[in-house]
């Protein structure tokens, strides 16, 4: 992993699924980001927008919350739970490996 990765994953750490239909998932920050951690979301969205099969990702850092368009036939919709947990199922690493991908890009 790299340092540019690290402080990203290490953001996923403060989401939580608001609301989820497979190809469209919303997610909100557990808590309010100190300010110089906003800069972080806005890289996390990015990162996510690169990702193979993200269609489209919508960050509000003062909302609090992340949009993402998804094709669910390239990340399973149940690979989002267990990569949000950090839970290391098969279908969780898809979407790891392809943000870490996305993060060297």
């Amino acid at each position: 992993m790299t340092s540019t990765a690290s402080p990203l994953l290490g953001l996923v750490r403060q989401l939580s699924v608001a609301h989820h239909i497979p190809g469209r998932i919303r997610l909100k920050m557990r808590e309010n980001l100190p300010h110089e951690l906003i800069a972080e979301a806005k890289k996390f969205g990015q990162a996510l927008g690169g990702v193979e099969g993200i269609r489209s990702v919508g960050v509000n850092p003062l909302a609090r919350s992340c949009t993402i368009e998804y094709d669910a036939r390239a990340i399973p919709p149940s690979a989002w739970s267990g990569f949000l947990s950090g839970e290391a199922t098969p279908e969780s690493e898809i979407l790891r490996r392809r943000l870490l991908d996305a993060a060297h890009a």
